[in-house]
């Protein structure tokens, strides 16, 4: 009688298993999503510091732009903060998603993503719960930005619902943005890259906007640049819903930049997100 050798089937790398989210349930998918948004909470829990960009940053803005600036931009400085402010959620909204990819950088370099590659648990998730963390991040900063501002005098033509709406236009464009950001984080090698190419994406779109001045007082070249920064569009539809004045097509153009940054970065950043995991 001959005797075989069974060789016992090689199993499958931890990686391909925790990372094949077809082979992981609806359930499980959102019970990871969950346990994963917690964890990202519970860092900012254990380290309050991380929030104080999003606690300090839009107060500074206020007082440095209005008490500073205010008096010579408008006529006075209640006048220009209600020019200015509105448009500052869109850029804390940008200086928020960018924060996101510094973060997910150091994730990588110190090891947490090699942890997660051994754990059953959908790759999808990672990059979600970093955005639900981050998105949770951005209305704290916008309820300081707007509550300060109405501290200072701000005034809220529009009514309460604009105000939400201006919010929830704010947070949908700077979702889009945290695709960039993400992607930034896992294409640059360090975190201080991450940061100064951020810096590079944000400074052009936060100053050649409508953010802090009226673009007609800007030179022919740069309002050509102005008129086609989203921010910009972003700027005029929070404005006009907060001071009640017209929209116009500011709110249409913002999702529709919002969803064409979502769809050309979001497969890349997943690709990447899928090599590197």
């Amino acid at each position: 009688m001959s005797t075989a050798t069974l060789s016992p089937a090689p199993a499958s790398a931890p990686g391909r298993a925790s990372g094949d989210d077809t082979r992981i349930g609806l359930r499980a998918n959102l019970r990871h999503l969950g346990a994963l948004t917690r964890r990202n909470l519970m860092r900012i829990k254990a380290d309050p510091e991380s929030m104080l960009d999003a606690l300090l940053v839009p107060v500074i803005m206020i007082l440095l732009f209005v008490y500073v600036f205010g008096g010579a931009m408008a006529t006075n400085q209640h006048e220009y903060m209600q020019y200015m402010v509105p448009g500052l959620l869109g850029t804390t909204g940008l200086n928020l998603a960018m924060a996101l990819g510094t973060g997910l950088n150091t994730d990588f370099q110190t090891g947490v993503m090699d942890r997660f590659r051994t754990l059953p648990i959908g790759r999808s998730a990672v990059l979600l719960s970093k955005m639900i963390a981050e998105t949770l991040r951005a209305l704290v900063a916008f309820a300081v930005l707007i509550g300060f501002a109405l501290l200072l005098g701000l005034e809220v033509k529009g009514g309460p619902l604009n105000l939400l709406a201006a919010v929830g236009l704010s947070l949908v464009f700077g979702a889009s943005l945290m695709w960039v950001s993400m992607l930034l984080g896992m294409a640059l090698r360090s975190a201080q890259a991450v940061q100064g190419m951020a810096m590079i994406v944000m400074m052009p779109l936060q100053f050649g906007s409508s953010i802090f001045a009226n673009p007609a007082t800007m030179p022919g070249w740069l309002q050509a640049f102005t008129k086609h920064n989203p921010l910009s569009a972003l700027a005029d539809a929070c404005r006009a819903l907060i001071n009640g004045g017209a929209v116009g097509n500011s709110v249409v153009t913002v999702l529709i930049w919002s969803a064409a940054i979502t769809v050309v970065t979001a497969p890349l950043a997943v690709a990447r997100f899928r090599k590197r995991t």
